[in-house]
């Protein structure tokens, strides 16, 4: 049995474990990466990158169908699933090589294997021992199901949708959450008829209920259908269709049962009994340094409960990395982290909703004013409809930011400055937001919650 050394040795090689050794080789360290299937892990090569491909054909394919509208002469003549997955395998491919590349420059070790933890500094790969002064645990997520539901021929998780060599014409999603919402958005710009169940009173449920209403009157008008607040009891599938009862009794068939329900944390198998590291529901608790309760061992990513997200990870991945180097950073709460939802219409928020902030602050500390998208130039050339709402504490800072529309997630960028810096209204107005863009909305909304509103009543 062989054995190597590294100050870092990472587990998982997606986006929260890269980021971990890349940080961690930039100070100085010798740094290594455990990964099983493929750099990049789900975000790369299931999730965020692929889906966002099929939304931007979906996006596409309405512009064509819509184009008339702008003046634009077009024949639409359909979709073709076989090139819209090349189109997307072509990027991941693109992606994944540069990836590869940008380790391999960095001296950053790649291991190939299943990793489990054997002690707090070794993991055996396949029978041989790689040794670190600390272990980062980064194995990433799981599509989950409900008990009784297995994920088995026409009931499908994300990655098996993203893989589909037709466009169903008729499709069920349980779940109404992001992974439900942007299938949903993708398959009805395909031409396929879509019902979304969703066991509580809105879609997106997470979000500002304002923005929930929005997107289900968008949804509505895209003729996307949904039921909500009632519970999926039982699926029977055939050889042709799925047919789904409800709580209420109510019955609906589809050629494909999509199970967008969340992600569940990949930590079986890896050891983690054995070394003595606490999970709660397969999810592993850390400290404020993101450390487990076994020393030397980190978790990071969407093995940790909060968010799961990419760009979570790459943060939590620095944030250890400099840790253990000892820099004492700084890391971001989750509910200050971007998050955008990339159906049609987008939907993007960052900080408390108004109840969360009523929650916190009470009724009487908090002001928010929303924006309507009617108002802005770029949104009517764009044909979108939404809004964009800034919450503040009275006398205080811009504590959230909620906006739904065609493309308010590249706001996002801007809005965290905004409650990261915990920016006041007052600090926005004065400055210049170029017309027409869609970046004019924040600095409306933000002239108005300062007393000075200009295109706004």
């Amino acid at each position: 049995m062989s054995e190597s050394n590294f100050d870092v040795v990472v587990i998982g090689g997606g986006s929260a474990g890269y980021a971990t050794a890349l940080r961690a080789v930039q100070l100085g360290m010798t740094a290594a990466v455990i990964e099983k299937d493929k750099l990049g892990g789900t975000c790369l090569h299931r999730g965020c990158v692929p889906t966002k491909a099929v939304l931007h054909s979906a996006e596409v394919a309405d512009v064509a169908r819509e184009a008339s509208g702008y003046g634009v002469k077009t024949v639409f003549e359909g979709v073709d699933p076989v090139a819209v997955a090349a189109y997307k395998d072509d990027i991941v491919a693109k992606k994944f090589k540069g990836l590869q590349g940008l380790l391999k420059a960095k001296n950053v070790e790649v291991i190939d294997g299943y990793g489990k933890l054997t002690s707090p500094t070794t993991v055996d790969v396949d029978g041989k021992t790689i040794t670190g002064k600390n272990i980062v645990l980064a194995t990433g997520s799981y599509s989950k199901t409900i008990p009784g539901l297995d994920l088995t021929g026409r009931v499908i998780d994300s990655e098996v949708a993203l893989n589909l060599d037709f466009i169903p014409k008729k499709a069920l999603i349980l779940g109404g959450g992001v992974i439900g919402v942007e299938f949903a958005s993708a398959w009805r710009s395909f031409g396929a008829d879509v019902t979304i169940i969703e066991g509580l009173p809105h879609l997106v449920p997470n979000e500002e209920e304002g923005i929930s209403k929005q997107l289900e009157r968008a949804f509505k008008k895209r003729g996307i259908d949904f039921k909500l607040g009632v519970k999926f009891q039982s699926a029977v599938q055939t050889d042709s269709d799925v047919t789904v009862t409800l709580e209420n009794g109510e019955t609906l068939t589809g050629e494909v049962l999509l199970v967008a329900i969340g992600r569940g944390p990949n930590t079986t198998g890896i050891g983690l009994e054995e070394v003595g590291v606490t999970t709660d529901r397969g999810f592993v608790p850390v400290d404020n340094t993101l450390q487990t309760n076994v020393k030397g061992v980190y978790a990071v990513g969407d093995i940790v409960p909060g968010l799961q997200l990419a760009h979570r990870g790459y943060q939590q991945g620095i944030f250890v990395a400099e840790q253990i180097a000892g820099l004492n950073p700084r890391i971001i709460d989750d509910v200050n982290i971007p998050r955008v939802t990339y159906c049609d219409p987008e939907i993007a928020s960052i900080g408390l909703t108004e109840a969360k902030a009523v929650e916190k602050y009470g009724k009487d500390a908090v002001v928010s004013y929303e924006y309507n998208l009617a108002g802005n130039a770029k949104s009517s050339i764009l044909s979108t409809a939404g809004s964009v709402k800034l919450i503040r504490q009275v006398d205080g800072p811009i504590i959230g930011f909620h906006a739904i529309g065609a493309r308010v997630g590249e706001l996002v960028g801007p809005a965290q400055l905004i409650v990261n810096w915990e920016a006041h209204p007052e600090d926005i107005a004065p400055l210049i937001h170029a017309h027409p863009t869609q970046n004019e909305m924040i600095g409306e909304a933000a002239l108005a919650l300062a007393g000075k509103p200009l295109h706004a009543i």
